[in-house]
């Protein structure tokens, strides 16, 4: 049988968790689950630049992350919700061009599967961007077009 874990990010997590009651994270063995970061700071609040939000936003999964035992490096997919104009046909360049910088900057050649969706809305209102992910403790050292070392 699994051990599971949950985690509380310090800061906007244990708000969140106070006044929602959820948490930021599970991992049960080596599998980690994170709810959905925004790009916030401890006090709830959302920079006004979108790519200083997207940059909170995975600072944030970092964070969650960490209260489970896992890091960027052990990241296999991602899911990001990006709030677009009803009528919109796409998800813009705005937020594309930084996810792709940070997916760069944070996973150091790995590639996990990306699902990008448009959404009207998200938690709060002034949001434009929220990422979840799932991990896999230990699997960090597998790199695109390599194979990650099989699970035991």
């Amino acid at each position: 049988m699994s051990t599971v874990t949950f985690g509380i990010t310090p800061g906007y997590g244990e708000k969140l968790h106070e006044a929602l009651g959820y948490s930021g994270a599970v991992r049960v063995g080596d599998r980690v689950e994170i709810s959905g970061q925004a790009g916030v700071d401890d006090d709830l609040v959302i920079p006004d630049s979108l790519e200083d939000e997207i940059i909170q936003a995975f600072d944030n999964v970092e964070r969650t992350l960490d209260t489970v035992g896992a890091t960027w490096k052990d990241v296999i997919h991602v899911n990001s919700y990006h709030k677009v104009t009803p009528g919109d046909d796409a998800i813009g360049d705005d937020h594309n061009t930084v996810m792709a910088e940070q997916f760069r900057r944070r996973l150091d050649g790995r590639a996990p599967i990306w699902t990008e969706t448009g959404v009207t809305v998200l938690g709060l209102a002034a949001m434009r961007v929220e990422i979840r992910v799932t991990a896999i403790v230990g699997s960090g050292n597998g790199r695109t077009g390599i194979p990650a070392t099989p699970a035991s």
